[in-house]
């Protein structure tokens, strides 16, 4: 029997399945109507303890767009988790309404917890400042389609590296390429955590920290932006210092490479000036539309519903090999 699985980290497939996840991903792009029925009969549950709105719905796209049924709430406050019920129990009751489960919850492991109970694949939709998957998923296929490779790149990642959950997502993922530097740029207080830093360092990886954008702008291949997260803070105070601490706008990118792309994960406030959407360099916006592709994948490969010549060696578990 085929041993179930989840997604819980960018780094739960390897390199190679990551390969083939983006090939299909890339099918699906160029040939959506072959995929229209691909889950007639199927079911996803979203199980959003924590608001969203680009990932619930893109999640809920994926699997409408494959012929699927979506049900689940998009609140905790709406489940009943505020009657005092537990995620374990949550999960167990779900596995019989529902063939796959897409959770999000602001604590820590929540996700992996469920994935232990349940008996149907549990995809991680982002568990507090730890991990955001499927976005690093969609930024990596972001950058293969647009960059042509995950290999030999200079990428800064500016703004919250502290609490981004995207951004430790993807460092980490990106940490398994070749030749990639990494460009901090964050104020003192909003630096990447020591734990990503002593990880790249016991690899090898060289890294630079910086607190201005305009120093490194010459030197970048893709610059990824992320907002300053209001709903991290403990108080009003520092979040309105450090909010406004990076925009980008028209001025800075006179700097950036001809072939610079922008990347974010959204929801943006200001810090990319609205004048920047029309540069063909901004890429934040395709950025999502990677992301129904990049889920609609997933499901399909964690249901084990890829087509046989693009699913050879996807399900195996990296226990298995």
């Amino acid at each position: 029997m085929e041993r179930l699985r989840h997604l819980m980290s960018p780094t739960d497939f390897t390199v190679e399945e990551l390969d083939h996840l983006f090939d299909v991903a890339e099918d699906i792009r160029k040939n959506m109507a072959d995929y229209a029925h691909k889950c007639d009969g199927k079911i996803l549950a979203t199980c959003f303890y924590e608001p969203s709105t680009r990932t619930r719905l893109s999640f809920e796209s994926a699997m409408l767009r494959l012929g699927g049924k979506v049900l689940g709430f998009a609140d905790g406050s709406n489940s009943s988790a505020a009657k005092g019920e537990s995620v374990s129990d949550t999960i167990r009751v779900m596995s019989y309404y529902a063939d796959i489960c897409a959770m999000r919850h602001p604590k820590e492991g929540a996700p992996m917890v469920a994935a232990e109970k349940s008996l149907i694949p549990v995809i991680n939709g982002g568990d507090g400042g730890h991990q955001h998957p499927t976005q690093t998923l969609t930024d990596l296929l972001t950058i293969r389609s647009l960059y042509g490779s995950l290999n030999n790149f200079t990428i800064g990642l500016c703004g919250d590296l502290k609490f981004g959950r995207t951004v430790h997502s993807l460092i980490t993922a990106l940490t398994r390429y070749e030749n990639i530097n990494y460009v901090f740029i964050s104020p003192e207080e909003l630096k990447v955590p020591s734990y990503i830093k002593e990880m790249l360092k016991a690899k090898n990886i060289p890294y630079k920290q910086v607190t201005t954008l305009e120093e490194v702008m010459p030197d970048l291949d893709i610059l990824y932006m992320t907002r300053v997260q209001k709903e991290r803070f403990f108080n009003e105070e520092d979040y309105v210092r450090l909010k406004d601490f990076y925009i980008l706008d028209s001025q800075k990118m006179k700097l950036a490479k001809e072939k610079m792309f922008i990347m974010h994960p959204l929801p943006r406030v200001n810090e990319i000036a609205v004048e920047i959407d029309d540069d063909p360099r901004a890429a934040y916006f395709r950025q999502s539309e990677y992301g129904v592709f990049v889920r609609m994948a997933l499901i399909l490969t964690l249901l084990d519903m890829t087509d046989e010549h693009m699913n050879q060696g996807l399900l195996r578990h990296p226990g298995d090999m």
